[in-house]
């Protein structure tokens, strides 16, 4: 019997958020486990579990906030997205309120402006933030 090799689905979520001083920005974790960096937060989708369910389940667990999921984003799907292996991932758009924590697999976690993203990310999530503000900015 012939064996096939599939992609593995993930999910990663913009979460949009409001900082003390009422300034609007994106939550970013830093990885404690490789590929080191900061990344949206997000991770793989469990057996048995939907996308929607995996991408609340994934930011609380890093982030410690229940979010509001508002949209299904983009897909993005290229197989050198994840240096570990082949992924796809749906990403999805988020509010949240309160003040975030890093938890599980985030070792640090910040509130951040479109203007301060100016330094690498891990993954494909520099493209995804980039798709992602020139969509918003269109619309505003």
């Amino acid at each position: 019997m012939k064996k096939y090799k599939c992609p593995i689905p993930t999910v990663d979520i913009i979460i949009e958020i409001e900082r003390e001083n009422g300034q609007e920005g994106i939550i970013l974790i830093k990885r404690k486990n490789p590929p080191h960096g900061w990344a949206l937060a997000g991770g793989f989708v469990d057996y048995g579990e939907s996308l929607e369910e995996a991408a609340v389940r994934e930011a609380k667990e890093e982030t410690s906030l229940d979010i509001k999921l508002k949209s299904q984003f983009h897909t993005y799907s290229d197989p050198k997205r994840d240096p570990r292996k082949h992924t796809i991932s749906t990403v999805y758009v988020a509010t949240a309120q309160g003040r975030p924590k890093a938890q599980d697999d985030a070792q640090d976690i910040g509130i951040f402006t479109e203007e301060e993203i100016n330094f690498p990310l891990a993954f494909d999530h520099q493209k995804i933030l980039a798709d992602y503000f020139k969509q918003k900015n269109n619309y505003y």
